[in-house]
């Protein structure tokens, strides 16, 4: 919906890497309004197969069972379709042209609030400590004979984070979803992608579960496949060994104490843990 609603800094700088990091690629914006999903593959410029349906070109819209529809379309329907692409093509540029969206904007229903971004803090409020066995601290529950690995850990999501920020924390689904495709059962959980201020892209969960007046929530968020990858990742940035343990004094060393969080479109989240 580039057309209407422009694009935000942090999804717009990851396509750019994409679109520089990829040969043969060419990524466009359309300045017409656009809300249908159609997958197109062509031989010779004809078209010789299409997908069209609800499915947005994520992780989260691809690959989620039963949350979106995607259906072959058949010969006849390939004329009138590559028309309808022709004209949107036309009409669109190149994505190192585009307009970025401010990022500091109202959510919808949180008048009071002048931003969209939620501030999440990587220490224990109780303790102003990084957990030593959960949150970035999570693997470290090996020394108690705890199935995790040194480098596992997540990002809590705490209630008023979702009592503040609806849009940016939805209830799970209440009904499992069996099998995506990729080997791995659904157990609610969505899964989501996660754009870093670094230009670092991962896939993560929304998992574990919060019973807020009934309705179902998600407690954390990790990274998949291996939740290893985010451990690794902040590790890393803030220049502590793989393996060790991640205090306040790490964090405030780095510079920062915690990660604001913004969604930039369905299933896709800009994490910023910048100085």
């Amino acid at each position: 919906m580039y057309g209407v609603e422009r694009i935000k800094r942090g999804l717009h700088e990851s396509l750019l890497n994409i679109n520089r990091a990829v040969e043969n690629l060419q990524i466009l914006y359309s300045n017409t309004p656009v809300h249908s999903k159609c997958y197109i593959w062509k031989f010779e410029n004809r078209i010789v197969h299409a997908l069209v349906g609800s499915a947005n070109f994520s992780t989260n819209g691809l690959t989620t069972p039963y949350r979106e529809v995607l259906a072959e379309t058949t010969h006849d329907t390939f004329d009138p379709l590559n028309v309808y692409i022709t004209n949107i093509i036309a009409n669109s540029i190149n994505c190192i042209d585009a307009e970025v969206r401010a990022e500091r904007q109202r959510l919808p229903g949180l008048e009071a609030r002048e931003t969209e971004y939620c501030r999440m803090t990587l220490l224990d409020p109780r303790r102003n400590e990084v957990p030593n066995y959960s949150g970035l601290n999570w693997g470290q529950g090996h020394e108690r004979g705890h199935h995790t690995r040194p480098n596992d850990a997540c990002i809590p999501i705490r209630a008023e984070y979702i009592q503040q920020y609806p849009e940016l924390f939805p209830p799970k689904q209440t009904v499992p979803r069996k099998y995506n495709g990729r080997g791995r059962a659904q157990r609610h959980n969505d899964s989501i992608e996660i754009i870093w201020d670094d230009g670092t892209n991962m896939e993560g969960l929304l998992e574990g579960t919060y019973d807020i007046e009934g309705v179902i929530y998600p407690k954390q968020v990790s990274s998949f496949p291996e939740k290893s990858i985010l451990g690794s990742y902040v590790r890393n940035r803030i220049g502590v060994p793989d393996g060790a343990r991640i205090t306040r004094r790490d964090l405030e060393r780095y510079g920062r104490t915690h990660v604001d969080v913004s969604i930039q479109s369905e299933g896709v989240y800009y994490f910023d843990f910048s100085v």
